[in-house]
C-alpha cells in the first residue's frame, strides 16, 4: 500500500510540476508576443509619424568640418576694386588650399570681380560681411563647357558661376554676396521673352538647334559628351551648382541677379542650405533646384524669385527614367518665401520620382506668390510624388492655390504621353491663410491614377473664392478644417 501510495503521488505532483511547466511556456510566449505586438505598434507608430522620419533625417547630416587654415585671396593677387579680373586669383587660392589639405579660402571685405569659380574638396569659400562677388556677363568667361544640366536634361554647357563636381566636404559660407550681373541686357534675354529684354529677331533658347535639340537628345539618349552646347545655343548657367557631390554646406550668404536656376543640388548626397536670402527675379529663377539627390535640407532662408522659391526635380521624360535616381528626403524648415510661382514646389521635371519631402514651420506670403504647396507633372514625365508632408505653416497671401496637384502641366510644346504619373500620400497640418485667392485645393489627376490620400488637419483658410476645385481625386480627408468660416466634411467618395 505504502508503495501504490507514494507512486499515485508523484504522478500526482509529477503532473502538477507538467501542469506548471507549460502554464510557465505559455506565460513567456504570451509575453514574448505581447512584447513583439507592442514592438510592432512602436514601428507602425513611427512608420506613420511623417515628422519623426523628418527629425531622422536631419539627424543623419552632419555640417561639413574644416581644417583650421586660411588662404586669403589677396595674398594671391586679388584686386577689390570691382573691374579687375579674379578668376586666376580664386583659382590659384583654392589650388594652394587644396594642396595643404583644405581649409577657409578667405574673400574679405570689398568688391571682386570674376568669372567662374570651381571648388573643390575640403574647401569652404569664405565671405565676410561687406565683401561681394561680382560674376562676369560675359559668356567667354564660363569656358571651358563643363558636364551640367538644363532644365533636366544633362549637358555639356558654360560652367555654373560657382561649381564642384564629384567634390566632397565642400562648402560657401559667410556674410557676403553673390552678385551674378544677370539682367535684360545679358543673360536673361535669353529666355525669350520680351519683358525679360528680348525683341523679334534675337537668337533665345527655343531656336531649333538649343533648347529642343537637347530635349531631343535626352530623349533619344544621345550620351553625354555628344551634348555640347555652349556659344551659339543660348542656355544659360546655373548660378551654384553642385554636381555628384557630397557633404555641402551653403550658408549665410546672398545671392542675387541669378542668370538661372540659383542653387542645384545635382546628384548630391547631404547637402545643408542654411540661412541662405535669394532676391533674383529674372526668368527661370528658382530659388533652390535638389535634383536627383537626397537628404537635403534648407532651412533658415528667405526666398524672392521670379520663378518658384524651392522646386524639387528628379529629370526630364525619357532622361529621368533612364537615370532613375529619386530625390527624396528634403526637408524645408523655418524658411521665408516671398515672391515666386510656388513656395514648395515638386516637378515638373520628377520623372525618376520624389519621395519624402518636408514643409515644417514656414511662412509665406506674398501678392506675388502664385501658389503654397504645388505639385506638376504630366503624361510625359510619368514617375511618383510619394509622401509631401507640411505642417505648421503661415500663409498671408498667394494668388492662385492655397495647395495645387496638376497632373497636366504643360509648358513650351504638347506635353503629354504614355507614362501617367501618380501623386498620393500627401499631408498638410495646422495650417492658417489669410487670404487663398482663387482655390483652397486645386486638384487634378486621371481616372486611371486619380490624386490618393490627400489630408487636411486643423487647417483654416480665412478667405479663398472657392473652396475646391477637385477632379479625379481619391481618398480626401479633411479633419478640423474651416474655409471661410465653415467646418468642412470629407468627401464621402471620390471626387470626379
Amino acid at each position: 500500500m505504502v508503495s501504490i501510495f507514494s507512486f499515485q503521488n508523484e504522478k500526482k505532483a509529477l503532473n502538477l510540476f507538467s501542469s506548471f511547466i507549460l502554464m510557465v511556456i505559455m506565460l513567456i510566449a504570451f509575453s514574448s508576443c505581447k512584447e513583439s505586438k507592442k514592438e510592432d505598434e512602436t514601428i507602425a507608430s513611427s512608420e506613420k509619424s511623417p515628422w519623426d522620419a523628418m527629425n531622422a533625417v536631419i539627424e543623419s547630416v552632419s555640417v561639413p568640418k574644416f581644417p583650421d587654415a586660411t588662404f586669403n585671396i589677396m595674398d594671391f593677387g586679388a584686386n577689390p576694386d570691382g573691374t579687375t579680373f579674379n578668376t586666376e586669383a580664386f583659382k590659384t587660392t583654392i589650388a594652394a588650399c587644396v594642396e595643404k589639405g583644405g581649409g577657409i579660402v578667405l574673400v574679405p571685405e570689398g568688391n571682386y570681380l570674376t568669372g567662374a569659380i570651381h571648388l573643390d574638396n575640403n574647401v569652404n569659400l569664405h565671405l565676410e560681411e561687406g565683401a561681394e562677388i561680382l560674376f562676369s556677363t560675359n559668356p567667354k568667361d564660363y569656358y571651358p563647357l563643363v558636364p551640367t544640366s538644363y532644365e533636366g536634361v544633362e549637358l555639356i554647357n558654360y560652367s555654373p558661376l560657382i561649381y564642384a563636381s564629384k567634390k566632397n566636404n565642400v562648402a560657401v559660407t559667410g556674410k557676403g554676396t553673390l552678385n551674378g550681373q544677370a539682367s535684360n541686357d545679358n543673360w536673361w534675354k535669353w529666355c525669350g521673352k520680351e519683358e525679360y529684354g528680348w525683341k523679334k529677331g534675337m537668337p533665345q533658347q527655343k531656336d531649333s538647334l538649343n533648347l529642343p535639340r537637347l530635349m531631343e537628345m535626352g530623349q533619344n539618349g544621345t550620351p553625354l559628351e555628344k551634348r555640347v552646347f555652349g556659344d551659339s545655343h543660348y542656355l544659360r548657367p546655373n548660378f551654384i551648382e553642385f554636381y555628384e557631390c557630397k557633404n555641402v554646406l551653403l550658408e549665410g550668404v546672398k545671392i542675387t541677379n541669378a542668370p538661372f536656376w540659383i542653387i542645384h543640388p545635382f546628384k548630391s548626397n547631404n547637402v545643408i542650405v542654411d540661412g541662405v536670402t535669394v532676391e533674383s527675379h529674372g526668368p527661370n529663377n528658382d530659388g533652390c533646384d535638389p535634383e536627383y539627390s537626397k537628404n537635403v535640407i534648407i532651412k533658415n532662408c528667405t526666398f524672392n524669385t521670379g520663378d518658384d522659391c524651392i522646386a524639387i526635380k528628379a529629370g526630364r521624360d525619357a532622361e529621368g527614367r533612364r537615370v532613375g535616381i529619386k530625390s527624396e528626403n528634403i526637408v524645408v524648415q523655418n524658411c521665408k518665401m516671398l515672391d515666386g510661382h510656388g513656395g514648395v514646389v515638386i516637378g515638373s521635371e520628377m520623372s525618376a520620382g520624389v519621395h519624402n519631402v518636408y514643409v515644417d514651420n514656414c511662412t509665406m506670403d506674398s501678392p506675388n506668390l502664385d501658389r503654397a504647396i504645388r505639385l506638376k507633372t504630366n503624361s510625359r514625365r510619368g514617375g511618383t510624388i510619394d509622401g509631401v508632408y507640411v505642417r505648421n505653416v503661415k500663409i498671408g497671401q498667394v494668388k492662385e492655390a492655397v495647395l495645387k496637384l496638376n497632373m497636366f502641366y504643360a509648358t513650351y510644346t504638347n506635353q503629354t504621353g504614355e507614362f501617367i504619373p501618380e501623386i498620393k500620400n500627401i499631408w498638410l497640418e495646422n495650417i492658417t491663410v489669410k487670404n487663398g485667392g482663387e482655390f483652397g485645393i486645386l486638384a487634378k489627376g486621371y481616372k486611371e491614377s486619380p490624386i490618393t490620400n490627400v489630408t487636411l488637419r486643423n487647417v483654416n483658410i480665412e478667405k479663398v473664392e472657392n473652396a475646391f476645385s477637385l477632379e479625379n481625386v481619391s481618398n480626401l480627408k479633411l479633419i478640423d478644417t474651416y474655409i471661410n468660416g465653415a467646418l468642412m466634411q470629407s468627401p464621402a467618395k471620390e471626387e470626379n
